[in-house]
């Protein structure tokens, strides 16, 4: 057993070693900070057109506060084109709806293939528009694109009904057909949760907030707990829905874990995002900044000890200082609400059973994590976590074959791996009688 939990539970490496394996270990070309934007406008039904408007509104370089150019802005008209295009494509005996499933995994992996030629692009433009550092962009984000869609482009021609053997001379089986024009919107999940069901029962697929618990027990491995949750809290500049924005640590080890988790965060580089060598760019915008602020001021005003950062980091741009705040307590705003971004609390627990208790007394229940050595422990907490993904001595482990989405107010459905085609498509049975009604009737005389 001890063996078992060994080779199970031995440690992890830090994220940057983590990263460095787990994608491409080619180097990283260097950055063009100047990228040329070579679209602006919407695309629909295959091409780039301008708002029926005519507006357009700016797009902001967060390291700077500098417009990056103007794009289309749609309205009502604009959307009602593109569903009108889509629903087109998706008319019965049209070209789209009678391609070959396996084609359709062909154009996939066709676009997959045009990403992974303009990686350093995308990547630098990603960086230009949201102050994600270049280095990230390039070497986690694209490659999972990638991934994700070669994953599907697999799918397109596997994903199978059932035959079923239900009572009588009945032939029943399922095909999956999809359900018909969608939409993706990423943020304000809950106001189109409340719109479709006010209206007309719209299918709705949300990945929402989160206010993640990241549990460290007394005997988890000291270095690695403090640089992954560290890596959990901080990575994407805070801006994670999953990130393990709770940090309960065990008490008599709470003392060391913030002691050094204060020392990682001051060590953290923050600056410009195209720098090789930056951990943490800007927030991505104006009003999330001030947010952050608010969230800032609020814990100091509600009795949390501020331990390092908490100001702004640099003269221009949407910089804040990496933040760690110890002895936070339950109640308190920055214990509750999801401030997305750098800002790291860290609470006090004593026992298992309590430390599940306030890790789900939340709203959410997006993700989870649990440090220990002990397999045991480890099965006890993450049976016990209402989240929808729970890692064990790790972080921000993404795969697209795994499914993601949270319990309660942290969403509806799954994306990603299997479960993730459940939400587009619907279920259709067919049955069937299986022998003419006269052989029937002879099978029945010869049974009797």
């Amino acid at each position: 057993m001890l063996r078992l939990r060994s080779a199970v539970f031995r440690a992890v490496a830090p994220p940057s070693r983590v990263l460095a394996c787990r994608f491409s270990a080619a180097p990283i070309p260097a950055p063009n900070t100047q990228p040329e934007v070579h679209y602006n406008k919407l695309f629909i039904n295959n091409q780039w057109q301008d708002a029926e408007s005519g507006k357009t509104f700016p797009t902001i370089n967060p390291a700077t506060g500098e417009v990056i150019c103007q794009v289309a802005e749609a309205d009502e008209n604009d959307v009602n084109k593109a569903v009108k295009a889509a629903s087109d494509a998706f008319r019965l005996g049209s070209p789209w709806r009678r391609m070959d499933a396996s084609h359709r995994g062909l154009l996939l992996n066709r676009l997959a293939d045009a990403i992974e030629r303009d990686a350093a692009y995308l990547a630098e433009l990603e960086t230009l528009d949201n102050g994600k550092p270049y280095a990230v962009a390039y070497s986690v984000d694209l490659p999972n694109v990638v991934k994700c869609l070669r994953y599907y482009a697999g799918w397109a021609d596997k994903w199978e009904g059932k035959t079923i053997p239900i009572d009588g001379d009945y032939f029943c089986y399922t095909r999956h057909e999809p359900v018909g024009v969608c939409g993706q919107i990423i943020p304000v999940g809950h106001l189109i949760q409340q719109a479709s069901g006010s209206s007309n029962l719209k299918r709705v697929t949300l990945e929402l907030g989160g206010k993640s618990p990241n549990i460290v027990l007394s005997d988890a491995n000291m270095e690695d707990a403090v640089e992954q949750s560290h890596f959990a809290l901080f990575f994407n500049q805070g801006q994670c829905c999953c990130a393990g924005s709770r940090t309960y640590v065990q008490a008599d080890i709470y003392d060391e874990f913030v002691e050094r988790s204060v020392e990682r965060a001051k060590r953290r580089v923050v600056g410009d995002p195209f720098d090789m060598k930056t951990e943490q760019g800007p927030q991505v915008d104006q009003e999330q900044f001030n947010k952050i602020l608010g969230y800032i001021s609020s814990g100091k005003r509600e009795g949390a000890k501020l331990m390092c950062g908490g100001g702004v980091a640099a003269d221009r741009g949407y910089f804040i200082q990496p933040t760690v705040f110890g002895d936070v307590q339950d109640n308190m705003t920055i214990a509750r609400e999801e401030i997305f971004g750098p800002v790291m609390q860290i609470f006090k627990f004593k026992t298992l059973e309590e430390v599940l208790t306030r890790a789900n007394d939340s709203k959410y229940g997006l993700a989870a994590a649990v440090f220990t050595k002990d397999i045991d422990k480890a099965n006890y907490v993450s049976s016990g976590l209402r989240a929808g993904t729970v890692w064990i001595n790790c972080y921000d482990v993404f795969g697209a074959q795994a499914p993601f989405g949270g319990y309660k107010a942290s969403g509806v459905g799954r994306e990603l791996g299997q479960y993730g085609l459940e939400n587009y498509t619907e279920v259709k049975t067919f049955s069937f009688v299986l022998l003419p009604q006269s052989l029937k009737m002879t099978v029945e005389e010869i049974s009797i």
